[in-house]
């Protein structure tokens, strides 16, 4: 769908520059996307994993995260291991609700209520991002946060457009249960894509 170099702006490595390549197509269907213009795959032009490397090389990217949609709606193996192989550390960001394909440096687990994530991506997250969009969504994350391993880090993130309402109610949450942490949508909050 699209690809461009920014901060990282949720979750463990919020801050940090990265270079993103979003991916076309999702079948999850939150009701709270913010790119439901990813969700139409054949609306976005395929291209050349050669040419994306060579876009990539124009920055200063150590770190390549792979987003969508739901990237996992395809098979990862051959990109993830040419942008390893071009020095590049690879991220993602998945629902995990189809099966985990490629080599990855850091897994973002983000299960969404709409397509639960499939049991065997579990062990492999290296970060539990749960979007809070109301109270339920606390059972929810504590649902997955049980089934990761134990050095998964935990993270909850008010919906954006909820935000105002949502924030206080997770701050109070965390405070009870110290184990998680915030996530903000920082990139909204400082205008970059």
């Amino acid at each position: 769908m699209e690809h461009f170099y920014t901060l990282q702006g949720e979750g463990f490595h919020q801050g940090r520059a990265a270079y993103f390549i979003r991916l076309g197509g999702c079948d999850v269907g939150c009701v709270w996307c913010d790119v439901k213009d990813s969700w139409d795959a054949g609306k976005h032009p395929l291209l050349k994993i050669e040419d994306l490397i060579l876009n990539i090389a124009n920055t200063k990217a150590k770190v390549v995260v792979i987003t969508g949609g739901e990237p996992l709606m395809y098979n990862l193996d051959e990109w993830t291991r040419e942008l390893q192989q071009a020095g590049y550390k690879t991220h993602i960001e998945t629902s995990g609700a189809y099966p985990l394909s490629g080599h990855w440096d850091w897994i973002c687990l983000s299960p969404k209520k709409f397509k639960a994530p499939l049991p065997e991506i579990l062990p492999y997250a290296h970060e539990l991002k749960v979007v809070i969009f109301n109270k339920s969504d606390f059972d929810w994350a504590e649902k997955y946060a049980a089934l990761v391993s134990s050095s998964c880090k935990l993270y909850l993130q008010p919906e954006w457009d909820k935000a105002a309402e949502i924030t206080p109610m997770i701050i109070a949450y965390i405070m009870e249960h110290p184990e998680w942490e915030l996530s903000l949508q920082i990139h909204k909050y400082i205008n970059v894509p």
